[in-house]
């Protein structure tokens, strides 16, 4: 299970690699190459995220005891891609010194003022957008929670549904038992009084041939 981890790891590292080094160049570029290097660095971005809930759902199936070590590993990756993203939106709307100029000719003196309003108000709209991003990602990880507590409550439920069925099995088992016991009570309590009849029978038969030997000796001797 921590191999596939790791090979997410190998994954994340190169492509991440490639997106820096991509977002530092996307400031020197302008019109059709510029947008072109966007939505390419944009598509690998939505892999990296890919990669991160792989890595997120495989942590989740590492034993207890070694969980916290990538679990560590997993948030200082989310915190690069945080990082990432933030220096890709800047890239979008910055330019080098070159473009700049490029660009506005010999009107960059008196567009200057209007670039740098420009570069504030969608600085400001990134950061409305980084905001309800976040939000958004939280109430996912709000989501998440409790539909995990709805499985977790389930899972309950269904040991406590098993939990039952195995006392009410055990409490028929029981039944069972205490009547067998007191069939086996009955029987014994029937063979011990035939014993006892049995018994008072012999007694009785013994003393009446002692009784008939005791007449017949008696009579014998005075007989003669």
């Amino acid at each position: 299970m921590s191999s596939d981890f790791e090979t997410y790891e190998q994954d994340f590292g190169t492509i991440t690699a490639d997106v820096t080094n991509k977002i530092g160049r996307i400031p020197k570029l302008s019109g059709e190459e510029k947008t072109q290097l966007v939505l390419n660095v944009d598509k690998q971005l939505e892999e990296v995220r890919e990669l991160l809930e792989q890595m997120d759902l495989e942590v989740r199936e590492i034993p207890v005891q070694s969980r916290a070590m990538y679990n560590s590993r997993l948030k200082s990756y989310k915190q690069e891609m945080d990082k990432l993203e933030k220096d890709f939106k800047r890239s979008r709307i910055a330019y080098s010194d070159e473009v700049r100029n490029e660009l506005l000719g010999e009107d960059a003196g008196s567009s200057e003022n209007q670039l740098i309003k420009l570069r504030e108000e969608r600085a400001h709209l990134l950061d409305n957008t980084e905001r309800l991003e976040r939000s958004s990602r939280r109430l996912e990880a709000g989501y998440q929670i409790a539909v995990e507590t709805e499985q977790v409550g389930q899972e309950i439920l269904s040991n406590l549904h098993s939990d039952r069925e195995k006392i009410q099995r055990a409490r028929e088992r029981l039944r069972e038992t205490d009547a067998n016991l007191g069939k086996s009570s009955r029987i014994l309590t029937g063979m011990l009084r035939r014993i006892i009849q049995n018994r008072v029978l012999v007694f009785i038969l013994g003393a009446i041939i002692l009784l008939v030997i005791i007449l017949a000796i008696y009579f014998n001797v005075r007989g003669h």
